[in-house]
């Protein structure tokens, strides 16, 4: 996900993280087949802004860095 512009959608196909960050990431509802948009980035680009399910939630670039999303 990190690669992903501003104001570009995609649909996450895989989160890669097992244990405590797993869950995490998924408990925030940033599951397979959840449509997401960035919305911005930081100054220093960490962390990154998404809208996800009609709210905006922020991620570390090392936790957005789980998520694989194929890209519309």
């Amino acid at each position: 996900m990190r690669y992903m512009q501003d104001n570009q959608e995609g649909m996450i196909t895989a989160v890669k993280a097992a244990g405590e960050p797993g869950r995490r990431i998924r408990d925030m509802g940033l599951v397979p087949g959840t449509e997401i948009k960035v919305q911005g980035r930081a100054p220093l680009y960490d962390p990154v802004a998404l809208r996800v399910r009609g709210f905006i939630l922020t991620l570390r670039n090392k936790e957005a860095d789980y998520i694989e999303v194929e890209v519309k």
